[in-house]
Parts: C-alpha cells; structure tokens; sequence
C-alpha cells in the first residue's frame, strides 16, 4: 500500500523540514525554459506543504545547472523560490528552497547508503513527488526512505493510479499506441500488453526496427540495433492485435525542406530514403480503431512531429484520442515537448511525466522509487 502525503495532517506538517524530491529536468534554451508542465504537475504537493507551514528543500537533477532558471520556476509554480548550492548543509532561510544538481554527488546515482543517511539527515519527511524518477534505483529515490519518514505527493499518487488503470483495465476496447524513437524501451511493453489490448498500433523508429528484423528495405531510416533483434525474437509479431504502418511518408531530407515528403508502400522507398512520418492510409486504420476505442495509451511520436512536414500523422491520432471520448493518457519526452508546443495539454484525461518510468510501469516492471514506499506490498 502507497504512503501517501495526504494521510499527514496539517498539524503533522507545520514547521517540519520536508525533503521534496521532484523533477525539474526540463530542456532549456537560451536560459529559457521549454517546457512547463513537468514543473507545474508539482505545484499542488508544493501548495499544500507551504499552507501546512513546511519548508521545503526541493531536490532534482537536471542536464546543467539550476542557478539560471530558479526565478522563472518560481513564477511557474506562483511562488518566490531561494536557491542553494549544498542540500548536504542546507540552511533554509526561506519557506521554499530549490538546490542544485543532486546528481552531482557521486553517491546518488550509485544508490550510496551512507550518503542517502546524509540527506535525510537535516529533514523530518520525505516526500517523492517524482515518478518520472523513481524507475531510477538512486539514493534520493531509494534510499533515502530508510532513515526518514517516507511518503508519496500528489504527482506521484496521481500517475501510479492512471498507470494501473492503464494496465489492469480490460483488454475489450483498450489500445496502446507506440512510436519515438527509443525501441528497447518500448519492446517490452508491447510483450506486455498482448494479452491485455485489443490492438497494439506501431510507428516510429519502433515500426522502422520491426521492418528491418524482417528482412524489409528501410533506407536510411532511424533504428535502434543494439539489443533489438534479440528482444523481437522474443515476440509474437504475427499476432493481429499488432498494427504497421502500411504506408509511409518519406524524404532524403529529415527537415523536409530539399527533398519534401512522399507517401509510398514500403516496398518502394529507395536507399537513399528515410521514413518520417505513417502514411495517410495508416492514419486514417488508426483513426478507425482509436475512435472505437475505451481506453487508449500513447507514447512515443509516429513520426518526426518536431518538423511540421513529419507530424500529419501523430496530430491525425492525437485528434483521434480527443474526439474518441476514451480515456486518454498520453507520456513521454518528445510526446510532452509536442503536445504542449500544440496547445493540446489539456485535452487528455491523464498526461505522464513519467517517460522512461512509464514504460516501465507498462512493461510490468517494479520501480524502486514505488517499492521504497509501499506500492508493491
């Protein structure tokens, strides 16, 4: 059973110094933040510490540094954010603190006890509110729940539950819609959900690795190698319920501006070709199952949606979802970064931060940071 932050009163919490572990790793350019919703699915934990009189250290890791984008967090979450360099000595001066990089120490990605017992030294709970993390076996994630009472926020409560509604809802009417361009990631979801999906529809790098395990000519297509051919023996890719694409869209230009995409069967895209984007006749047997659909999951775009010539047929599916009237979760890196560049945020009924630790949950995997609390016993 899940422990979580909502069975800590008020009373519980005023004055206590809290450890929130969150996920603030989000690209930015320019010192610009580029995606907002991963922070913001964070703001209703951070609420409700504050109107109980916490103060909060808020510890993420992040490819670079924090020093730079503190403020426009802030203004994000609605509220003035102090930043620190040390969460090992913190002085919390102030309501809410945001420290640095904490995977800058070594012992956090190597899962290290003693340096787990170091973090929770100087707070009296622990909360993680970062499920897109918590695949991770790190300190902050794992650890840590050893020396310090341990609960779930908010973010987290919210994905284990669309998750398994997502995994142990019937298979009558449920589909799983996969692209991107992570396959080994996303392999073993598909041998999951064969017996819990109606229909399993593939694009992307994924259905460019399917094609080449079967002897077809992909041109100068996108595919992972490493580790797939040996995970594809492993299923049952004649099974009906798994959908290709039985067209494509294709250029020798990724950017679609010197050679601008064809729509061509399989059979004849040529050496020099790459395909980019499912074909309108796959989008429209997609569009078909989706709208007769009760529950559908995506992840992972079914093309190179980041160039608009490459992204007809991820929008045709998304379109597909919202009108479906199903319920709709939507998850991943390059999905979130596209459907929030979209203006399409909240139109789904659930969407995950959760990225490689969604997959996860979908393949029927524990996660360390879910196990460290409960979740699995």
């Amino acid at each position: 059973m899940l422990k979580k932050l909502e069975e800590l009163s008020k009373d519980e919490l005023n004055g206590k110094k809290v450890f929130l572990r969150v996920d603030f790793n989000v690209p930015v350019e320019g010192g610009e933040i580029k995606e907002k919703h991963r922070i913001q699915t964070h703001k209703e934990t951070i609420d409700f510490l504050l109107s109980a009189g916490a103060r909060i250290a808020l510890a993420s890791h992040i490819s670079g540094g924090f020093r730079v984008i503190v403020r426009d967090i802030g203004e994000i979450l609605g509220h003035e954010i102090a930043f620190e360099e040390d969460i090992l000595n913190p002085g919390l001066d102030s309501p809410l603190t945001l420290f640095e990089n904490i995977r800058r120490y070594e012992g956090e990605e190597e899962d290290d006890k003693a340096f787990a017992e170091d973090l929770a030294r100087n707070f009296d709970i622990y909360i993680n509110d970062a499920f897109s993390s918590s695949h991770r076996q790190h300190a902050s994630i794992s650890s840590i729940t050893e020396f310090i009472p341990s609960y779930a926020g908010f973010s987290l409560v919210k994905e284990a539950e669309n998750l398994e509604r997502i995994l142990k809802g019937p298979a009558q009417g449920k589909t799983v819609i996969l692209g991107g361009a992570k396959v080994s990631t996303k392999l073993p979801v598909v041998k999951n959900f064969l017996d819990k999906a109606e229909h399993i529809l593939i694009g992307g790098a994924l259905a460019n690795a399917i094609f080449k395990f079967r002897g077809l000519n992909i041109g100068r297509s996108v595919v992972e190698d490493s580790g797939v051919a040996l995970a594809l023996k492993e299923i049952d890719l004649n099974n009906p319920k798994i959908i290709l694409p039985s067209d494509i869209a294709v250029s020798e230009d990724p950017k679609g501006a010197v050679s601008p995409a064809m729509v061509l069967p399989l059979k004849d895209i040529s050496e020099n070709q790459m395909i980019l984007d499912i074909g309108p006749e796959t989008a429209r047997k997609f569009s078909d199952i989706i709208k007769n659909s009760k529950t559908v999951v995506f992840n992972g775009p079914l093309g190179l949606a980041e160039v608009e010539a490459f992204s007809a047929g991820t929008k045709v599916v998304f379109d597909s979802m919202i009108r479906s009237g199903a319920f709709s979760v939507v998850g991943g890196g390059d999905t979130l970064a596209l459907i929030e560049r979209l203006g399409l945020i909240n139109r789904f009924s659930y969407v995950s931060i959760g990225g490689g630790a969604m997959l996860e949950f979908l393949a029927g995997n524990k996660l360390p940071g879910l196990e460290a609390l409960g979740y699995y016993a």
